[in-house]
């Protein structure tokens, strides 16, 4: 077999070793995890949008996590509480947003498919509590409101969206 420089250069990239996938497969999979994750800034700005955003955000994490810090108007509902009390507290008509902590934490994985398992429908919120508060977006403590500055490495520190 005579190696052309384009895949001698393959062989030896780390990136191409395995080829990307087919442009159709590639599609199937981006919008299926669209499907199933939503982006903290989308979140934020359905949030603050005058009306109803259609869905209900779902903070999971333990009670003390909870008065640390968490999105204004979440539903406080821990994981392991989930089987017992989401009926009590979310419509199965409205989809669920959930978050944890950040992106190094599968909390609101887990939350999710809990909630997809008694049938809600349901989402991931990536980068979790952490990139909410990274961005720059308002949120609830148990003294009260707060905010911090965005940070330039997660949001755009002069502009409304970051143009994705």
């Amino acid at each position: 077999m005579v190696m052309t420089s384009h895949s001698a250069a393959t062989a030896a990239n780390p990136v191409l070793r395995v080829a990307p996938a087919s442009p159709a497969a590639a599609a199937a999979y981006f919008g299926a995890s669209l499907a199933f994750h939503a982006d903290v800034s989308d979140v934020a700005a359905a949030l603050a949008a005058d009306g109803d955003p259609g869905f209900v955000v779902l903070d999971s994490r333990s009670t003390a996590s909870w008065y640390q810090g968490h999105i204004p108007g979440a539903v406080h509902l821990p994981t392991a509480l989930i089987p017992e009390q989401a009926a009590a507290l979310l419509d199965p008509a409205v989809p669920v947003v959930t978050y944890c902590w950040g992106p190094g934490c599968d909390g609101a994985t887990r939350a999710a498919l809990a909630l997809a398992q008694l049938g809600y429908q349901v989402k991931e919120m990536l980068g979790g509590f952490e990139y909410w508060v990274r961005e720059g977006f308002a949120y609830e403590t148990w003294e009260g409101g707060a905010r911090r500055a965005a940070d330039p490495l997660t949001a755009p520190v002069d502009a409304a969206d970051c143009g994705c």
